[in-house]
């Protein structure tokens, strides 16, 4: 009965039984759909102020550390890693067409439609990223002139604050996410009950393909995973020269744990120690990459969010111009890379996405209700993705115990002090 506690498995149930009673009840399920439609609107109405202070408190709280070979070699495989990641996503997407069986018999909203197939060339695309009037951005969630308001905010708040070093506007921000957060930590407590009116709509209106499409949508994203982990094993043994075949026994311990938890921050502890004990990277690369790595080295999320864009855009009819699928791989490597940071979980992250490129919201409760299944997908190339881009950066200037990584030689790692990766171990559990 424990289990049944977490959020995760209610949200679950809850899903079982909205597609059972929409698949019962057929039509009259649509009188649940404003339950449903209220608590998205909420989830919604967080949005803009939630990525204000995240992305500005994000930015003003940047320092100069961090510089030289090894952060250069680490950011250039992450972000590689990261594109390749979202270019999977979307060809998965095309090939596999996951939304593509849902076929609502309502309308959607003709705005909507309308301006999701607005094909705009580039320069006009570019142009809409900056808005003469933020505050006109916020009152529409227009969410990409807020993100470049934001940046420059926090730029400008970070130069502010290392001229004077003041921080009380930072404090500020700070305190607004929190509270902000708070109040997602609210309307997620009613989860289940929107997430049961949401799909029982949706099964009373496109009945057992809801199902269908469920199980369409996870495959594509387990099958991402294992092509982009299967490119990470080709990559290190060709670079590093080492035997793959050792690698199995290196990464089950954290792999167990991270499909068990769906959380890295969890799993770092057990990372950081398998790297340099197991694989032999040295003390010196594994701290800074893996630390690194929780915030910026989200594969599998990078992965998913693509083909969340992907899906709600084929559940929704609507076909979108090279621009917008161009910007729904930027916005997923933002999201990976923490410029972005958007906490509050899978629920606020899809209705950001879904804002950015005004997308039709109908198929979100379908996605919400399977992301626990999702979540162990990502987590699973998020973890092991970071040992191998340890490895990397490693081998370049020779930091790999070799010896080790045989297993013909023993060595320890240094013990971590936990709370000096707290804020990186918070965000990084908001990207899984």
């Amino acid at each position: 009965m424990k289990a049944l506690r977490h959020p995760a498995a209610q949200i679950g149930l809850a899903a079982i039984g909205g597609i059972v009673f929409g698949l019962i009840v057929g039509d009259w399920a649509a009188n649940l759909k404003f339950v449903g439609d209220l608590f998205i609107r909420l989830i919604q109405m967080s949005i803009v102020p939630l990525v204000m202070a995240s992305v500005i408190v994000a930015t003003g709280s940047m320092s100069g550390t961090g510089t030289g070979k090894i952060a250069v070699r680490t950011f250039k495989w992450m972000i590689g890693f990261s594109f390749v990641a979202a270019v999977l996503a979307w060809l998965l997407s095309v090939l596999i067409r996951p939304g593509a069986g849902m076929e609502f018999t309502a309308q959607l909203d003709p705005s909507l439609e309308e301006s999701a197939s607005e094909a705009l060339g580039w320069q006009d695309t570019l142009l809409n990223f900056v808005s003469t009037n933020v505050f006109s951005a916020m009152s529409t969630a227009t969410m990409v002139p807020i993100i470049v308001f934001s940046l420059l905010f926090g730029i400008a708040l970070r130069s502010h604050i290392t001229k004077t070093g003041d921080t009380g506007v930072l404090t500020f921000m700070d305190q607004i996410q929190q509270i902000v957060l708070t109040m997602i930590r609210l309307v997620m407590s009613i989860a289940p009950v929107g997430v049961f009116c949401l799909l029982a709509a949706l099964a009373g209106d496109v009945g057992f393909s809801v199902v269908s499409t469920a199980l369409s949508y996870l495959g594509t994203t387990l099958l991402g995973v294992l092509i982009l982990f299967a490119l990470f094993v080709v990559v290190v043994t060709v670079r590093t020269r080492l035997d793959p075949r050792s690698l199995p026994s290196k990464l089950t311990e954290q792999t167990a744990i991270a499909v068990t938890t769906t959380s890295s921050a969890v799993t770092f502890p057990t990372v950081l120690k398998n790297t340099v004990e197991k694989v032999g990277v040295s003390q010196k690369v594994a701290n800074f990459t893996l630390s690194i790595g929780l915030t910026m080295g989200s594969y599998g999320a990078v992965l998913n969010y693509m083909i969340v864009v992907m899906f709600l855009a084929q559940a929704g009819d609507v076909d979108l111009s090279v621009g917008q699928i161009a910007l729904g791989m930027g916005l997923a490597i933002l999201l990976n890379m923490g410029t972005i940071t958007v906490p509050g979980g899978f629920p606020v992250i899809a209705m950001f996405l879904a804002t950015s490129l005004d997308l039709p919201f109908e198929a979100v409760g379908l996605l919400i209700a399977v992301d626990w299944f999702a979540g162990i997908f990502r987590t699973f190339l998020n973890v092991n993705g970071d040992t191998f881009v340890a490895m990397l950066v490693a081998n370049a200037d020779d930091e790999i115990d070799r010896d080790v990584y045989n297993g013909t030689k023993t060595v320890v790692a240094e013990d971590i002090d936990l709370d000096e990766y707290r804020d990186v171990m918070a965000q990084a559990d908001r990207a899984d």
